[in-house]
């Protein structure tokens, strides 16, 4: 069993598995943040609302468990196979030519890795750490007002601009992983893979996009 786990195939179907069951997390965590768009005091009990379900339901506390194992376990995976892909790769590998082999995306899967997990810890600390362990204020409907932290820090530039650079590489990094995650898991045909390549191309697109949208919204509308 060991040497199963140890395995640099096992590896890379974890990785996989791993990346697709995100893919779905993302899905989820965008529906419920698209009701930044809803405008007034009926979009801020909503979304608030929204948080409290998500922080105090069973279920969802538990595929939050197995969401942030998912993201650590798919991030060290991630770090191992790099590595090892690397000290696997000649010496000769500079002079053949790499980008004629390969697209960019499946180049620098660590780049922008390394970037998202970067993201991922700030926007934690900013949003997730305060709802969690910090004294908010609650709204008019008795929720803690996470609303208001959101839209506050929507009104950083700065910010903005590290969100929406972070929702770019994430979509670079859909793009290659999205339709590489099912070959590695077998799903692989000449009939079908193309419509999973199609598939992967439009999810590296509309999710990252409809993510990248919410803080450029924001900021347009309150500043």
């Amino acid at each position: 069993m060991s040497g199963l786990i140890k395995s640099s195939l096992a590896k890379k179907y974890w990785m996989a598995a791993t990346g697709l069951f995100l893919c779905l997390f993302l899905v989820g965590h965008l529906a419920g943040n698209l009701q930044l768009f809803i405008p007034g005091e009926e979009g801020k009990i909503q979304f608030n609302e929204y948080a409290k379900f998500m922080t105090t339901n069973p279920i969802v506390r538990v595929l939050s468990i197995v969401t942030f194992a998912s993201v650590l376990f798919h991030v060290i995976d991630g770090i191992i196979l790099t590595v090892a892909n690397k000290k696997a790769r000649p010496q000769n590998y500079a002079y053949s030519k790499p980008s004629k082999n390969s697209i960019w995306t499946s180049r620098n899967m660590g780049v922008l890795g390394t970037i998202i997990l970067a993201f991922i810890i700030t926007h934690l600390s900013n949003f997730w750490y305060k709802m969690k362990f910090g004294s908010l204020p609650v709204d008019s409907a008795g929720y803690t007002d996470l609303h208001g932290v959101v839209m506050e820090a929507f009104q950083s530039p700065i910010y903005v601009i590290i969100y929406v650079v972070s929702m770019v590489a994430i979509g670079f990094h859909l793009w290659h992983g999205f339709s590489s995650a099912f070959k590695t898991m077998g799903v692989s045909h000449k009939s079908y893979t193309p419509l999973i390549e199609k598939a992967g191309y439009a999810f590296s697109v509309i999710i990252p996009l409809g993510f990248a949208l919410i803080p450029i919204y924001v900021f347009l509308t309150n500043s």
